[in-house]
């Protein structure tokens, strides 16, 4: 009984779609997994709600377990991946897609990474299904090849 609780415990879940988000912070500012974690945790969450972001360096930093829902998308979250890129404003608070190189590069490996990993899952940005900017730049258009 112990090992079948243990296989329960890691089995996947059914991913078909990956949602890509900003911070929404303002270009050029730094942040990690861990901000974002504490502004979740703050408006009583359980922690992060995405599953990637993507720091400005590029360095793609890990939010929450692949095998959890999501908490990025209301109505996707259970079979989705919500990655989230830091930036998305400009200086003044203007949706702006704020990426680096680096974090073009990062989020474009991420994603070939993913596609791999489950192929038949669909790319969008945050607005494809919320009256948002997030994430400041069309998605779909630039990974629809993907």
């Amino acid at each position: 009984m112990l090992v079948l609780v243990s296989v329960l415990k890691f089995k996947m879940r059914r991913i078909d779609e990956i949602i890509i988000h900003c911070s929404a912070t303002r270009e050029g500012a730094e942040f990690h997994a861990s901000d974002i974690d504490k502004w979740h945790k703050a408006k009583g969450w359980n922690g992060i709600g995405y599953h990637y972001v993507i720091a400005l360096d590029g360095r793609v930093e890990e939010g929450r377990s692949l095998e959890k829902v999501g908490a990025h998308c209301a109505g996707h979250n259970a079979h989705s991946i919500g990655i989230c890129y830091i930036g998305g404003v400009d200086k003044d608070g203007k949706p702006k897609d704020t990426r680096t190189n680096k974090q073009k590069a990062a989020l474009w490996a991420l994603l070939r990474e993913l596609v791999v990993r489950f192929p038949n899952v669909k790319i969008h940005g945050h607005n494809y299904y919320a009256a948002k900017a997030c994430p400041s730049f069309d998605a779909d258009k630039e990974y629809g090849i993907i």
